[in-house]
């Protein structure tokens, strides 16, 4: 539904298993990841929706190593959405700032989003995709010694 916009159809019947085909290939988009702790904000969102498709909306609680959304580049990026307006001298509110509407993962979707190095949080609440080392600086070595081997 979320691909086709409501227009597509599909079947499908199972005819037959088929010889080992290999690794299963993962996705090849990156992750917005939180870069701190808070709660979203509509300034913070709109700076990191430049970057990709946006999984929360403001008012949402983040923590740092939480996946936020989906960039189109291959590596994962570091976004601040708790990040807040600096007051200043000009006057422009929040109102202005127009956000695209967040994308809703179901539980298959979310389970078919996530990436080897990413666990899927589930409460009664909410769905929550977070990578497996919160902390961005341990994140960074582990990828390091991964690529190493």
């Amino acid at each position: 539904m979320t691909d086709t916009k409501g227009n597509g159809i599909m079947n499908a019947m199972f005819d037959e298993y088929g010889p080992y085909k290999g690794e299963i290939q993962y996705r090849k988009q990156g992750s917005l990841i939180a870069f701190e702790a808070g709660e979203a904000i509509t300034y913070g969102l709109f700076n990191a929706q430049e970057r990709g498709t946006l999984f929360i909306g403001p008012g949402e609680k983040v923590y740092s190593g939480m996946i936020v959304g989906q960039t189109g580049r291959a590596e994962d990026i570091e976004v601040n959405v708790c990040k807040t307006k600096h007051l200043s001298n000009t006057s422009s509110s929040d109102e202005a700032l127009r956000l695209v509407p967040k994308k809703e993962l179901s539980l298959e979707q979310a389970l078919e989003y996530i990436d080897t190095d990413e666990l899927l949080e589930i409460t009664p609440e909410s769905l929550r995709i977070r990578k497996k080392i919160l902390d961005p600086t341990l994140r960074k070595r582990a990828n390091i010694r991964k690529q190493n081997q």
